[in-house]
Parts: C-alpha cells; structure tokens; sequence
C-alpha cells in the first residue's frame, strides 16, 4: 500500500502565526460543544469548526435522543436493544455506562432549556427500530437536532473561556515525541496558523459524504478520521459505515432523511406495487433493525427492477402525521407529495460511521494527549450496527467525559510543557496539483464506494474498488494543495481505501457489514478490525466475552481465513 506523507501542507515555525490554549475543540457539533460545557473555566478553550456551528451533522438529526425516562422501562431493556441491533461486537460495560448515564444528560438539556415535546404535560416519547419500549424523547416533531443544538450553543456562547473559530479547516493535528500537540488549521483571513493546545478533543462527525447517496451534510467527509490516522491514532471497525433505510428519493432533491419515527409511528414500506413486505423478512417488520430493513429494501429493489421503494402513511391519521412530522411534511409538499396520503419513495443512504478513532470510557485515544468523541470514535457502544437515537447519546455522554477528562490531565500537569514550541517543519514539495480535475475525482470516488461499498459487498468487486482509490492515492495524495478542496479530498481517499480494506479482511456479514460472498456470521469473526499507520497488517482483535454482557460468545479461534484476509493491503 503506498502510504500518504504525515503532513499534507509545508509549514514552519517562523513561517506561520501560532496561537495557544488549554483545550482546543475540533469540531462544532453536539460532541464538540458539549465537551467545550465540560472544561473547567479556570481553562481557556478553543473549537474549530469548518462551517459554522449550524452546520454540523447533529442539527440534522430528526430523531431523538434514546434514554430510559418511562417507569415502565428499565435499563436493562436500553442495554439488550443496544446489544441485539449490535451484532455481537458491543462492549457490555460502555453499554450499560451510557445507558445508565442517559437520563441525567436528558434532563441537563432540558435545565439548559431544551424543549423536548410532550403530550399532557409529560415527555412525548417515541418508538424506532429496534427498540422495545417508547423511549426516545423528540423535539419540533421531527427536528430534535435544531432544537438539541440550538439550547446548547446559547450555554456554549454564556462561556467566558470559549473561543470559537468558524470556517477553519483543520488541515492537521501536530504530533512531537509521540504525543498530540495541538493542530494547523486554516482560513481564509489569517492562512496557516499553529495552534499549540495542551490537550485536543476530536470531535469532527462522520464520512457520509464518501458515499454518492448521503443523508450527511457537506461538511461530513472523513477529515477527523485522516487526521488522526496521520497522527498516528489507531482506527477501527472501519467497515461499519450504517446506511439509513429511508432517504427520500427524488429527481432534483436533497437525499432527505426520513426519520426512523415515521416508521415507529405506524408507517409501511412498500414495493412498486403497493406490497408490503417487511414482514416477510423480520417479524418485527418496520421496526426491525437498520442494518436488517436496509438490506430488505435493496433486496425488493433488485426483485422488482426500481429504483426505490415507498413508505406508505395513508392508513394513519392525517392530523397525526402532519402534526409529528412537520419537517418532512414540508420538503414532500415541495415536490408535490402529500406526507399523510401519498407514497413516498425511499432508498438507504449512507448515515452514520460506526468505526472511526479507537477511545476508552473516557474519550482518551492511543495518542498521549488526544481525546476523541461523538462519530469520529469507535467507542464500543455501537457494535456492528448503531441502534437508532443512541448517536446523539454517545456525542452527550463521551462529549462530557472527554471534556472532563481533558480538563483534569491540564489541571494535573505543568505549565512548563504549554510554553516549549517544538522545532516542528514539513518542507515544501516539488509536486503540484497540476491540471488536475479534483470534482471528477471526488465524483469518481462517492460514485465508486456507492456501488463497490454499499449496503452489500463482495470480494472481487472490493478488490477492484481497492486497486482503483489506490491509483488515485499514488497520484494525489503526495502533492501540496493550497485550500480545503485539495485536502479535504485527500482525506476522502485515505479513509475510503481503509474502509475498502477493512471490508476485504471482515469475511462475514455482520449488522451493516453484508458479503454477498459471505452471507452469514461467523463466530471467528467476533473481533474489532484495527488499523495504524506504518503496518501494513490489520490489527484483529478478539471480542473478549466480558464485553458483551450476553451469554458467552464462542471462543475466538482465528482460522486460516482470518489470518490471511488481516493482509489485504500488504504489498
């Protein structure tokens, strides 16, 4: 595998500006800023985002935040839902942690002035795939991340130690003597600039936009994943990327979300025929799973030779559906659709990176002084498959810890260490971009991964998608951009040839991991699927039986598939 330089750009010490604080953010959504609320004030803080703080993945979210607020329920009912939708690759423990922890974050949104609907004066909790009892709790029917984000940034912007630095890119983090430094980032007032942190909290979303159909925002293409895989982070179950059953499918339109609670609150997929056909595949029809009602749908896709199929609401109440999902009553309505009566297509979509930065119960990663939370982690709680609403759990519950955590390692250390600039350079290369058509490859790429790393793969046709972004990385990713376009598709590269690979080495399928050629689970695939820069070997670790709070799993005997597939990628 040619490997990629560590630093995308040519700097020097006395060549750019510096800038120093105690803990910078990377990252503007809800992990980032509810890190940012957990720093101690006596710290200076700094969060570097690459649009604005209205542009991140979590205001998108439609959905809801899952926790166990219902007497009725029991955090043992939160744990098995999450264990069940996670294929056997859950950590128990990180499990029952965040669970435990879900309804005092809850209820610190709504002390922070959240308004989360209710019904007769009590929270008015949803249902969605996957999850046995009404536990999600919603807001502005079908716009809970507007609302979530909204409340948090009006308590971020009361900080006196907070500084935020919108339209930044983060073209790399800073490493010196094996340890994180802080990062160079970069905007089009100031350029370049090193900012020094004593602590850095990755906190950069997902890699939906590698993918040519996306329910993620633009912004959504892998940067905090390259980073840290250039510094040195370890990343895994890379081959876990979630599509989203039901991403609105129209000419000319957006590739809309169409939240899980249409589907909680009664609605039918149906075939091209008006069919419904979900319960022939799971008895737990509409509400099954993600990973099981995306795979149903492309398999009736390619039964019926269509494009899509159609969620179907005309057999509930009209005034319930329009009054629950005002959102995307509104965007079918530009199109001519009537939410409540008509059918509306649908398609999966690429939705949610389950893989990304390895971390502890804390947000540390194997990098002395990065932290890293929210989508950009591999943290334990999702397994193989993400349950729905525990994605903006997982940003609160690991946002806090990092920012504790980060905090904490400040407050314990010496000054001394912020005060020393390491001699740190990367010179200026003889490669330029040339006449390169960096859209058409970008669009190559999205286009490649849609249909080589989709919702269903197999070997030969991941081995193709490899050998090309291979090409493409020999010839781009040694040369020297000058703005985000360049590097940002850089970094699509970097982590779409780790995914193509990751995908190669799992030789089973797995929740949102589906070999055609390999269509069933395999005990000796219970293991986590690793990667770190300078091996060219995948790091297969085994699923400790501790981990998943269920009954034992088999011992993991890595057989001679196992062994051989950890060196795809070896050349």
């Amino acid at each position: 595998m040619f490997e990629g330089p560590r630093y995308l750009v040519a700097f020097g010490p006395k060549r750019v500006p510096h800038c120093f604080t105690d803990v910078l953010i990377l990252g503007g959504g809800l992990a980032g800023l509810r890190a940012a609320l957990a720093v101690d004030p006596r710290l200076s803080v700094t969060v570097v985002t690459k649009n604005d703080l209205l542009s991140s993945s979590s205001q998108w979210a439609q959905g809801g935040i899952a926790g166990v607020v219902d007497p009725e329920d029991r955090f043992d009912n939160h744990v098995a839902d999450t264990l069940s939708a996670g294929g056997g690759l859950c950590h128990g423990d990180v499990v029952d942690s965040v669970v435990r922890e879900a309804p005092g974050r809850i209820a610190e949104l709504i002390a922070w002035g959240t308004k989360f609907d209710e019904r007769d004066g009590a929270l008015e909790l949803g249902r969605e795939g996957g999850h046995s009892h009404h536990r999600i709790v919603h807001a502005l029917g079908d716009a809970t991340g507007r609302e979530v984000m909204r409340a948090v940034i009006e308590r971020a912007r009361l900080l006196d130690n907070l500084e935020v630095w919108p339209d930044t890119f983060t073209i790399d983090l800073v490493t010196d003597a094996g340890g994180c430094r802080g990062a160079l980032v970069w905007n089009k007032a100031h350029g370049k600039t090193l900012v020094w942190a004593r602590r850095t909290i990755l906190a950069t979303g997902g890699a939906g936009q590698l993918y040519r159909e996306s329910t993620n925002p633009e912004g959504a293409s892998g940067d905090g994943l390259a980073l840290a895989w250039r510094a040195g982070a370890t990343l895994r179950d890379m081959e876990f990327m979630q599509f989203h059953p039901t991403v609105l499918y129209i000419a000319g339109g957006a590739r809309s979300l169409i939240t899980e609670a249409v589907r909680g609150a009664g609605a039918w997929l149906v075939d091209k025929d008006g069919k419904r056909f979900m319960p022939d595949f799971d008895p737990r029809a509409e509400l099954a799973p993600r990973d099981v009602v995306s795979r149903a749908i492309t398999m009736v896709m390619h039964r019926t030779h269509h494009a899509n199929v159609y969620l179907d609401l005309s057999h509930l109440d009209p005034d319930m559906v329009r009054r629950r999902f005002p959102g995307m009553a509104q965007i079918c309505a530009k199109f001519g659709l009537d939410l409540a009566r008509d059918r509306i297509p649908v398609r999966p979509g690429a939705h949610y990176m389950i893989g990304g930065v390895e971390v502890d119960a804390d947000g540390r990663t194997d990098v002395p002084g990065l932290f890293a939370a929210g989508e950009v982690t591999s943290s334990g709680l999702h397994g193989a498959n993400r349950l729905a609403s525990n994605s903006l759990l997982e940003g609160l519950v690991y946002g806090a810890r990092a920012g504790q955590a980060a905090s904490a390692d400040v407050l314990a250390s010496a000054d001394a260490d912020m005060l020393r600039v390491p001699d740190l350079a990367n010179p200026r290369s003889s490669d330029t971009n040339g006449s390169l058509d960096l859209a058409d490859i970008r669009n190559s790429l999205r286009s490649l991964m849609w249909r080589h790393v989709g919702v269903e793969r197999a070997g030969e046709s991941l081995a193709e998608a490899l050998d090309t972004v291979e090409g493409w990385c020999r010839y781009v990713l040694p040369l020297q951009f000058a703005d985000p376009e360049g590097w940002q598709l850089q970094n699509m590269l970097e982590v779409s040839r780790l995914m193509i690979r990751a995908a190669l080495v799992r030789q089973e399928t797995r929740g949102v991991h589906v070999r055609g050629d390999f269509p069933r689970a395999d005990d000796a695939w219970q293991a986590h699927i690793g990667w770190r820069r300078g091996r060219a070997d995948a790091l297969v670790e085994p699923l400790a039986a501790a981990a998943t709070l269920g009954p034992a799993p088999a011992p993991v005997q890595p057989g001679r598939g196992l062994r051989d597939a950890a060196k795809v990628g070896k050349n």
